[in-house]
């Protein structure tokens, strides 16, 4: 069902300091079956109008479909990308090329540790002896740190791409960060995202076009043979399938 602004606007209450967690849920419990078949400008445009400056987009960097999409609708919302310290040069290539193409406020958020002072601590590649700490550290952590000032933020995620995400609300509730979590494309097949792209000239991380499908950390993923399960090139031969931002 389409929303119209006005009507997203009427529900919106403007609040420098945020709603409470229980009106947050309040709003996903109305909202969420509503937009559920919504397009995902419609989707961006209630959670704009809906919460204002509080709203910010996410982006990896594997290509920059969010990011069109809600430049289209909201010239300058703010895109949270993390940089991990272990990036490609690719995806930071991706994310310079978003910040100076598109009408967006592209934010780069860091961990508090760099790598080194991470290796210090923890012993040198914690990558390696231990992924899911490092996950929380470059990323579950300071991704939450960057969205407490928002009530909302949005996600490229899709159920399209693996078996955990296939229940992927539209409007759904974050648990773990109090917020609520949106997800324009999450009907989106791997068919509409390419033809996105294509219709629009949208920017891609060119690593896409060399076998790596999924994109992560450069010591975490590795290209995927044709015919491979696409996230099967992320954290290859641990059993490890997330990195806990969407867990």
């Amino acid at each position: 069902m389409s929303v119209s602004t006005a009507a997203a606007r009427a529900n919106r209450a403007v609040d420098t300091e945020g709603r409470t967690p229980e009106e947050l849920r309040e709003i996903v419990s109305h909202w969420g079956a509503e937009l559920e078949l919504a397009p995902a400008e419609t989707i961006i445009e209630w959670a704009a109008a809906t919460f204002g400056e509080r709203f910010a987009i996410t982006s990896s960097m594997g290509d920059a479909v969010l990011a069109h999409l809600a430049s289209k609708v909201v010239p300058g919302i703010d895109v949270v990308f993390l940089d991990t310290g272990y990036h490609f040069i690719e995806t930071i290539g991706t994310r310079d090329a978003v910040e100076a193409t598109m009408p967006v406020n592209l934010l780069t958020i860091t961990p508090v540790q760099s790598v080194a002072e991470q290796d210090a601590e923890y012993g040198k590649d914690l990558y390696r002896t231990d992924p899911d700490l490092c996950c929380a550290l470059r990323k579950v952590k300071p991704l939450a740190d960057s969205l407490a000032s928002y009530d909302a933020w949005a996600t490229g995620l899709r159920r399209a791409e693996t078996k955990n995400r296939v229940i992927a609300p539209v409007i759904g509730w974050d648990a773990k960060r109090q917020k609520v979590k949106v997800s324009p494309m999450a009907r989106w097949s791997d068919e509409q995202v390419e033809r996105y792209i294509e219709d629009n000239g949208v920017l891609v991380n060119p690593l896409v076009y060399d076998g790596y499908p999924s994109i992560g950390c450069a010591p975490c993923t590795r290209r995927v043979a044709p015919g491979e399960d696409p996230r099967s090139g992320r954290w290859a031969g641990t059993g490890k399938t997330e990195c806990g931002i969407h867990a």
